[in-house]
């Protein structure tokens, strides 16, 4: 017995590092990658607890090396955008420009009892009302509601309502993303002289920079690595 509670304490710290080194994430947020480790985890944990007869070892060695290439795919993925589309996919366009995507759906094989159900989650009762539906690759929607069913502003009293512009991202992590400034009808001069306005040499420079919904250029710098 006394074999088992130590064999229980052991492998429950292991899996609650192996867990806390994917970050703090809720369940719903986590990326399809990183739900397969946290159950191949707890599985190779299950396994140690449930058979004294297997070496503690063998539930060790796996759950280590599970969190190092979780780890090594984790900075992959800050680093490189095509590896970012590999392993967890990209957002789809559900909705756009108040129309749904019938294609896009059928592709993502959601239905419409499954779209509306997800519409009203977030307030939305009235498909009509929405300019965009984003599904996001943690299998999330993101809506933006047209002008005039979006919530009032203090800034819309007494004024035209000003028509909103679906924001995007034009530099993720010092790489220009093309396609967004495609969207926006600007190209990469147009960004290099929103750079120059602002004091930056290059984009690699920039940790994300983008259009506000009112059609304004905001940018971060990246920050310096303190260990360095």
């Amino acid at each position: 017995m006394s074999i088992l509670l130590i064999r229980t304490v052991i492998l429950y710290f292991l899996t609650l590092a192996a867990v806390k080194i994917m970050g703090k994430r809720q369940l719903g947020e986590l990326q399809p990658f990183e739900l397969v480790v946290i159950l191949i985890i707890s599985d190779m944990a299950s396994l140690g607890i449930q058979s004294n007869t297997t070496p503690l070892i063998n539930s060790i060695i796996p759950i280590v090396a599970i969190c190092l290439l979780q780890i090594s795919l984790s900075l992959l993925n800050l680093k490189s955008e095509k590896a970012r589309y590999f392993v967890c996919g990209k957002p789809s366009v559900i909705i756009k420009n108040g129309v749904i995507d019938q294609s896009e759906i059928r592709l993502q094989r959601i239905n419409l009892n499954d779209l509306t159900e997800q519409c009203r989650a977030q307030g939305y009762f009235d498909l009509s009302t929405i300019e965009t539906a984003i599904l996001e690759t943690n299998g999330k929607l993101s809506i933006a509601p047209k002008t005039a069913s979006r919530p009032l502003q203090v800034k819309d009293i007494n004024e035209q309502l000003p028509e909103e512009l679906l924001s995007e991202l034009v530099i993720l992590d010092g790489h220009i993303n093309n396609k967004a400034l495609d969207n926006y009808g600007y190209g990469e001069r147009w960004l290099d002289e929103q750079l120059e306005k602002n004091g930056i040499n290059k984009p690699e420079e920039v940790f994300i920079a983008g259009i506000s919904e009112d059609g304004e250029f905001f940018y971060q710098r990246k920050q310096k690595d303190k260990r360095s």
